[in-house]
């Protein structure tokens, strides 16, 4: 984004596969992709690490964190 300042995100990684989440074109489900620029992207560290344990306790996981550096420049 334009207005970005701040060049890290978070996304959600599949340890046993090594890709990560993204959502998928019907906007409701979740899918797999093999990086993190196409996984979906939060903001903040609390907000992805609140989606993970909502992905594990539901059984859908296991799935990690990972903080993911953009180019801004």
């Amino acid at each position: 984004p334009q207005d970005c300042t701040q060049p890290e995100r978070y996304a959600i990684q599949v340890p046993a596969s090594g890709r990560f989440l993204a959502i998928a074109a019907d906007g409701q489900s979740l899918m797999e992709v093999a990086d993190a620029e196409s996984a979906h992207l939060f903001h903040a560290h609390e907000a992805a690490l609140r989606a993970a344990k909502e992905l594990n306790a539901e059984g859908r996981g296991p799935v990690d964190v990972v903080k993911v550096e953009l180019d801004v420049s």
